[in-house]
This record gives structure tokens, sequence and C-alpha cells, in this order.
């Protein structure tokens, strides 16, 4: 899953990245609101985490330029102020979700799925699909009911899959849902993440549709 983190304090942004980093995330970090509207034109992303307190466009203004523009990414603020009227304010502009600072990452991370399951139409916090089950707080899969062991790229691209069962995703927007910005993607990655998978799931557990992509069954 790719997210947009907008925040422009050095040591936050760096401790959020880091952390959904480690979460299986890809994570592209700007630090004012120009440059956030304009990659939010360009890329394709699961979630944006908003700070409102941004340098030239502040964060209300991004949002509602978002919702303006008629994106419908999800976005959860992250801000420091606490105040009832920048909660209802950020929410009536079309926010998803509010967030005070501190947070615990775990706190956010939670936020971040229920946000997703949301927007995916998916009400358990499980994905599963008859033969695999993801558990997405734990970042568990079962298959035939074993427990298996996936890499952090494995277990992001099965995730992405197991999102939108039934369709067809082409290696573009796989690529562009598991990697962020400035991290080398050889020719061949997704095959061999898929390769990997396929051992571990077996080969029915991801169908390939020739020169479309690749997909796991509803």
């Amino acid at each position: 899953m790719r997210i947009l983190l907008v925040e422009d304090d050095a040591l936050i942004g760096g401790a959020v990245k880091q952390a959904l980093h480690d979460a299986a995330l890809a994570v592209d970090w700007v630090q004012d609101g120009a440059t956030a509207l304009s990659v939010s034109k360009t890329e394709d992303y699961a979630l944006i985490l908003l700070d409102l307190g941004l340098p030239g466009k502040d964060g209300f203004d991004v949002l509602r330029e978002l919702r303006r523009e008629k994106n419908t990414v999800p976005v959860i603020i992250i801000t420091a102020r606490d105040a009832v009227e920048d909660r209802i304010k950020g929410l009536d502009f079309g926010a998803d979700d509010y967030l005070v600072k501190p947070f615990s990452i775990g706190e956010l991370q939670a936020r971040m799925r229920a946000v997703v399951r949301r927007d995916h139409g998916v009400a358990e916090p499980m994905l599963s699909n008859g033969l695999l089950v993801l558990n997405p707080a734990t970042r568990e899969v079962t298959c035939n009911d074993q427990v298996l062991s996936l890499s952090a790229r494995e277990y992001a691209l099965l995730h992405a899959l197991m999102l939108r069962p039934g369709n067809i995703l082409s290696r573009d927007e796989l690529e562009e849902k598991i990697y962020g910005w400035n991290e080398e993607v050889a020719s061949n990655a997704i095959e061999f993440i898929i390769h990997g998978l396929r051992k571990k799931l077996g080969k029915a557990a991801i169908k390939n549709v020739r020169g479309l992509g690749w997909m796991v069954s509803k």
C-alpha cells in the first residue's frame, strides 16, 4: 500500500515514514501543501496523511482543493490542533479521520487500516477469499489453515491484490502500490515477488492473465 505523508516537521515526518516503512508500506513524504497537491494529481495513493500547519498552503486548503477536484483519496488529518472546531472543520471539508499529535504509531496504523477498509467497501478486519486469509493488523497470512512467513514486499503485493479480489492489476499498477520514490525497481521485480509468493501459497493462489497482469479470486 502506497501512502503520501504531508508533514513539515522533520523529526515527526522521519519517524512516521520509518514506522510505516517497517510495516511494509511504501511512503512518499513531502513537506508543503503545494507539493502535496501536485503529486496527488500524478500518483495513485491509497491514503494521504495530512498535517494542517504547512508552509504556503495549509492542510485545510490542500483538503478543500483535493475534494473540489473530485479527488476521493482517503485523508487522515494528523495535527497538533485539538480544538473541537478544527476537528469539525477538517471532517466537514472531506477528511476521513482526524488524529491529534502526539499519537501512537499503533493507533495511527489502526485508523489507516479502518479508513482503507471503508474505502474498499470491506467491513471485516480480515481479508479473505476462501483460500487465503490476510490479517492487516498483524500482517499474518494463512493459506489452507497454515500460517506463512512472507517478506515485506511479498506481503505488500499480496495485500494489494487481496484488496481488489477478482480484479486484474498490471505490473505498473502493482509497482505503484508497493514502491515509493527513489526505490529502484528491476524490470522483473513484480514477477520475482509473485514467483516467491506462488512457491509459498501454491500456483493457484495468484492467477496470471497473460498480457494484462495478476489477480486473486473472489
